[in-house]
């Protein structure tokens, strides 16, 4: 009688292909966004509570963490943006192939990428 045992899978080991690391990070994205938004609705509550509350919620942006985290959520919205429009045109049949599925992979990467360097050199808020 053989005893099947399980199979453990050391995860940082496997090559994952490109598009399923678009998938695993379309997904970061979206849980990233969802914790973001109780912060937001603090900092919000906070600056519209009076001035004293604005002043600090503002000064929270001065802080090199809290314009790293900024830039980590406008690459979640972006990279969650760029990977969902690609994923709903996967739903829709076109670009299944392996070469063009691939492709498009690392358009969403590289787009979302480029956003955020734009938003950031076009905006102020890493001044």
């Amino acid at each position: 009688m053989h005893i099947t045992r399980p199979v453990f899978l050391d995860l940082w080991r496997i090559k994952l292909p490109i598009p399923a690391f678009v998938s695993i990070l379309h997904r970061v994205s979206g849980v990233l966004m969802i914790l973001a938004i109780p912060v937001a609705a603090v900092l919000f509550d906070r600056a519209l509570s009076g001035p004293e509350g604005f002043a600090l919620a503002a000064a929270l942006f001065d802080s090199w963490f809290i314009k790293a985290a900024l830039a980590l959520m406008i690459w979640s919205l972006l990279h969650h943006l760029i990977a969902g429009i690609r994923f709903l045109v996967l739903d829709l049949g076109l670009g299944l192939d392996r070469p063009v599925a691939r492709a498009t992979a690392w358009t969403a990467l590289i787009a979302a990428l480029a956003a955020l360097v734009a938003v950031i050199a076009l905006g102020g808020t890493f001044r």
